[in-house]
């Protein structure tokens, strides 16, 4: 049966429009190799087309009533319900993950929408009467006016939703860069907004690549820019972001770890690890690419942990069989296997070799790859791979499993794998990570909590959901005011 390729357009203004673009890139199923559609890499003029629809229509819903924005979320949250197996099902055919992970992933990016309901609640301000002889104070919290949001591939769902429904509901409008590799489930979420009959203008979509980034980073009409991506992308995002004026949120690399003491319950331990470090193929800023297990218990984790591991399979995510889907793309899996070849080159043990699975179709697959005695001076351990690959590093105890994790230049998720509350809390005041879990695999916070890891995994002052997004996407006016008649 042959697969109909389809031709990706741009959202400006309430309609599709053709990019003036020269240049094409094909969009590939991970799983089988097959192109399912061709995405322009639209121009700066494309840009400035979209910004200018959100300029224009900026001027009617920055005044529309809150509450009425919300209304359009609350009708945008039913129709996500409604569609949300074909929305899986079309993450899973451009992106790779497996259905199940898919399903998850539709899942957060509903509650992201869940969140934007709130926001007349969460715009409101503050005040204090007679705060000096017959003078009152208040706070009061506006719109930004054009924001943009540039997206990865790895969650072509959920983070779009981390960005478009807060920053709107908040009384913005916005234009959308989502990852060239990813176009068609953007695609969906704009087309399934623009049903709840959301106004012309305030939501636009642009592919592309870097012509589109830099246009959008360099506007002047563009009032901030939220960001997720790679940890080099980030901060060219952040400087050149902040150098042209705007507010910037870049989200970024990761090498996350999980400390393992002896007294952990094992059993869980092993398998949270698993699907923290196996589950989306290992590409998710959360995933668990470093276990430091304490020296005493090292022995019976790792005994534990390649049986299980043994018995993943990679395949097509569409099958419910198979836990490890393809990655992204055959460039991203050759960059892999050549960091899997360091590793082994520099000493690490290759416990479980993924490099070539038995898979049933052409697709872009590595299995599940395990690695022990690994130590900091190694590559694998350094950088982030984005990859189905787990390095196990033993340490004699807590102390050193936390100056291990410290250690990383990133510090977005970690794990601790324990049952004593005391050794909770000190991992807690000592890890540098922005986002810990106690006996939690993947550590990502509800949406009503704000989403930033620190140090080079994080660039900017506000993260996204929660109370930091509504901050972002808004503007305080504090007033002190004084009445005569």
């Amino acid at each position: 049966m042959t697969t109909t390729v389809k031709t990706v357009k741009n959202w400006i203004d309430g309609s599709w429009v053709d990019s003036r673009a020269t240049t094409q890139e094909t969009v590939p199923n991970p799983a089988t190799g097959e192109t399912i559609a061709t995405v322009p890499l639209s121009t700066v003029e494309d840009v400035h087309d979209a910004v200018v629809a959100a300029k224009r229509a900026y001027e009617e819903w920055k005044v529309v009533p809150v509450p009425e924005r919300a209304r359009y979320m609350f009708v945008y949250l039913e129709k996500l319900k409604e569609h949300r197996e074909e929305l899986a099902q079309l993450i899973t055919k451009e992106n790779g993950k497996t259905i199940k992970d898919a399903r998850g992933e539709v899942q957060r990016g509903i509650e992201c929408v869940e969140l934007a309901t709130s926001t007349p609640s969460m715009m409101m301000g503050d005040a204090l009467p007679n705060i000096a002889g017959g003078i009152d104070g208040s706070i009061w919290r506006y719109p930004l006016g054009v924001v943009a949001g540039i997206t990865p591939f790895n969650f072509p769902m959920m983070v779009p939703l981390w960005m478009f429904p807060l920053a709107i509901a908040a009384g913005n409008t916005f234009v959308l860069k989502t990852s060239e590799r990813t176009p068609l489930l953007a695609e969906r979420l704009v087309e399934i907004m623009h049903e709840t009959g959301l106004p012309n203008g305030v939501l636009n979509l642009i592919h592309g690549g870097k012509d589109v980034v830099n246009g959008l980073l360099e506007h002047p009409n563009v009032e901030a820019i939220s960001f997720v991506g790679s940890e080099p992308v980030a901060r060219h995002v952040y400087q050149t972001g902040t150098a042209n004026g705007k507010r910037v949120q870049a989200l970024a690399g990761a090498k996350n770890h999980a400390v393992v003491l002896a007294d952990c319950e094992m059993e869980k331990t092993v398998q949270g690890v698993i699907g923290a470090a196996f589950a989306s193929s290992g590409e998710r800023c959360m995933a668990c690419s470093v276990v430091a297990v304490e020296e005493s218990c090292a022995d019976q984790f790792m005994s534990i942990l390649t049986r299980e591991t043994e018995k993943l399979t990679a395949g097509n995510g569409s099958r419910d069989e198979h836990f490890v889907g393809p990655l992204i793309r055959q460039s991203h899996k050759d960059r892999v296997v050549r960091f899997i070849e360091k590793g082994v080159e520099e000493g690490a043990n290759l416990v479980i070799d993924g490099r070539d699975p038995v898979v049933e179709d052409d697709g872009y697959y590595l299995g599940a790859t395990l690695f022990d005695n690994v130590t900091p001076d190694m590559t694998i351990w350094q950088e982030e791979l984005f990859a189905p690959v787990l390095s196990v590093v033993r340490v004699k105890d807590l102390d050193e499993g936390i100056a291990l994790t410290n250690q990383s230049r990133f510090a977005n998720g970690a794990v601790l794998y324990t049952s004593s509350g005391r050794a909770a809390q000190y991992f807690r005041n000592s890890i540098d990570a922005g986002m810990i879990g106690i006996n939690v695999n993947v550590p990502a916070p509800m949406a009503f909590f704000s989403f930033a890891g620190n140090k080079a995994s994080f660039f900017g002052d506000l993260g996204t959901n929660g109370k930091d997004g509504i901050q972002f996407y808004t503007r305080k006016k504090v007033v002190t005011e004084r009445w005569f008649n």
